[in-house]
């Protein structure tokens, strides 16, 4: 009977060639790492606290300052979920809202503001609530025997 070896929580063992010596730095030259410690010769990075930012480049004029900067972008900014009102012509129903439109795929998100347009004409009676409204589609609207309201 061939003797098998049992694999128990008493004899694991990692695979060989799996695990390396563990590099002990700064220990003379016995160590393998001996007189630079594994940093080189001289220059930046072989000093002690050296640590580098990754946009450094040495002093040379960084790339986010040789770049030409443009124009402004406020941080009190408003982004609009835009919705024309010859789309609402095209869609069913009478009543649009918020829920409406983003069920009939006319907006992405309920958690963005939507701001309608005056391109095209709505050409019956409709009820729109919106967070914004363009005067000439607020215009249009009202032409056509609806209304438009304003929310939140």
């Amino acid at each position: 009977m061939a003797d098998k070896k049992r694999i128990g929580l008493d004899n694991l063992s990692p695979i060989p060639g799996s695990s390396g010596k563990r590099k002990r730095v700064g220990r003379g030259h016995g160590s393998g790492h001996g007189k630079t410690s594994g940093r080189g010769h001289k220059g930046q990075k072989s000093r002690s606290g050296a640590s580098i930012p990754a946009w450094f480049e040495g002093g040379q004029m960084p790339l986010y300052r040789r770049v030409p900067k443009r124009g402004f972008k406020s941080i009190n900014r408003r982004e609009y979920q835009v919705v024309n009102v010859g789309m609402l012509a095209d869609a069913d129903g009478s009543e649009f809202g918020p829920e409406e439109l983003k069920a009939r795929g006319l907006i992405s998100s309920l958690r963005k503001p939507v701001k309608v347009l005056g391109v095209g004409s709505a050409g019956r009676p409709i009820t729109v609530r919106a967070h914004a409204f363009s005067a000439s589609a607020r215009e249009k609207i009202e032409a056509d025997g609806g209304t438009a309201e304003l929310i939140g």
